[in-house]
């Protein structure tokens, strides 16, 4: 017998006598907890979360939609970036004001193509501003997970109808069969000592433009 089917035994014996017709789950454990820890405007809203992405190191911009393309344009620059890859769904008007050569997110890039690229551009599914979270979902402004892990520069364009209070908001907006990326700052990790080193697994440099 298996590890696997040891454990499954052992909860199987332990549900054997709950009745088929008990209470679900979902309503049996009450979920009374806060929503959110105070009443923001929409304004106060997008504060905190520049101030809790700034808290885990991510650089963080503000603008307007007329503005957005010049932001853009000298990130990109600002960086030196020679390519950029794009997601096929990403808006054109963003990236209108550089240019810097395309690189499309393609099934068949390999890793060491990523790698070469120089920056990578999204938008995202949602925001929380309590935790200065990031949420991709891979959808077509976002493109695969793996264009915003590989590459060492991220460009992350965060509008302000998709930035919420807490996590419990956020998920009521994500759909859990879509390959979530949760991203709190750019990419980092710590040994025993405490010893800080970033890009480990992701960008070691994330840029949140703040629309609105």
């Amino acid at each position: 017998m298996s590890s696997r089917e040891r454990i499954l035994g052992r909860v199987r014996r332990a549900l054997a006598d709950v009745p088929k017709d008990d209470t679900p789950y979902e309503r049996a454990v009450a979920r009374e907890y806060l929503r959110e820890h105070g009443q923001r405007t929409v304004a106060e809203t997008m504060d905190l979360l520049a101030e809790n992405l700034a808290d885990y190191r991510a650089i963080v911009h503000r603008t307007d939609a007329a503005g957005l393309a010049g932001t853009v344009a000298g990130l990109l620059s600002a960086r030196g970036a020679s390519s950029v890859l794009v997601p096929p769904g990403l808006d054109e008007a963003w990236l209108a004001r550089t240019g810097v050569t395309r690189v499309a997110d393609r099934a068949e890039s390999t890793p060491r193509e990523l790698d070469r690229v120089d920056s990578v551009v999204t938008a995202c599914a949602v925001a929380v501003a309590e935790t200065g979270t990031i949420v991709l979902d891979g959808s077509p402004d976002q493109g695969r997970r793996r264009i915003t892990l590989v590459p060492d520069h991220h460009i992350c364009v965060v509008r302000a109808a998709q930035v919420v209070p807490s996590v419990p908001y956020a998920l009521e907006r994500l759909d859990p069969s879509r390959p979530l990326t949760w991203i709190s700052g750019p990419s980092a990790t710590s040994d025993i000592e405490l010893d800080r080193v970033e890009g480990v697994h992701g960008p070691r440099t994330l840029e949140v433009v703040l629309v609105g």
